[in-house]
């Protein structure tokens, strides 16, 4: 059976390509939702552990030239994308070839495609950015992933959405351990931006749970402390060592989202 895009269609089957930290979670959320998951990993060992999540498990391996997979991951309503470029890999630079064979892998079989993507693709800019503003990334990684994402959008074969993730903490990213103890650190007087993998769970669930998809949405909490603060801050609430910041606003941005609360009407449960 062939997919193709269609406004308003029952969404019951959803595949995660790569149940990492944020897919993993993401993932279990699903299923408590009652929807059929499908959940990929390149480490043979997690296989029992998806599956005892009640996520159908697949070990898949792919690289820019070749993905060894059974197609039947990619029958979906929606495939979520969840692989970063790995930083420091000779893979890095061979990222937006690898989003170019899990689009042709992907396609007659599923409608809907999500890329997890970063707002590392706006750049310090020293200005606020939301989704109307034009990406303009000053890091390899920044650059990469707008590359990918360029890629999806122009696929016409799918509905594609970007989620575009700021800085994540939650379970086993306690920020309070960033910088603990360290001293001399810059940029003291810049905003944050970050978002609680609880937030990030609940915008991915709720674009499916609207069909809001073919969008661009910036998730990041809308609370942008200043980093001394925000970090000395959870330095004492772990009990460690409190940083020493240098008192100075550099390259810095404030990343608001003008879709979120247009399309989903989303709700934050964590604020910063």
């Amino acid at each position: 059976m062939n997919y193709t895009a269609s406004q308003n269609a029952v969404i019951k089957t959803i595949s995660i390509l790569g149940c990492g930290w944020f897919g993993f979670a993401l993932a279990k959320k699903l299923i408590a939702l009652n929807y059929i998951v499908k959940g990929s990993t390149t480490t043979p060992e997690k296989l029992p552990i998806l599956a005892e999540e009640k996520i159908q498990p697949y070990l898949i391996s792919f690289s820019a030239e070749n993905i060894i997979a059974d197609p039947v991951f990619f029958k979906t309503d929606v495939l979520f994308i969840c692989i970063p470029p790995k930083r420091n890999s000779t893979e890095f630079k061979a990222y937006p070839d690898k989003i170019k064979a899990i689009l042709t892998t992907a396609e007659h079989r599923t409608a809907n495609i999500v890329l997890i993507s970063s707002t590392s693709v706006y750049g310090d800019t020293n200005e606020t950015v939301n989704e109307n503003t034009d990406p303009c990334p000053d890091t390899d990684s920044g650059r990469i992933i707008l590359e990918a994402e360029e890629l999806i959008k122009a696929n016409h074969s799918f509905s594609t959405t970007v989620i575009r993730f700021a800085g994540l903490i939650g379970p086993n990213r306690n920020p309070g351990k960033f910088f603990a103890g360290k001293k001399e650190i810059p940029n003291g007087l810049a905003p944050v931006n970050l978002i609680h993998q609880t937030d990030a769970v609940g915008i991915a669930c709720k674009i499916i749970e609207k069909q809001a998809f073919g969008k661009t949405y910036n998730a990041c909490a809308a609370e942008h402390p200043l980093r001394k603060d925000f970090y000395t801050n959870e330095a004492k609430i772990s009990g460690l060592s409190a940083p020493e910041f240098v008192m100075e606003k550099t390259n810095w941005k404030v990343v608001e989202s003008v879709n979120i609360p247009a399309f989903l009407g989303y709700e934050f449960e964590i604020s910063l």
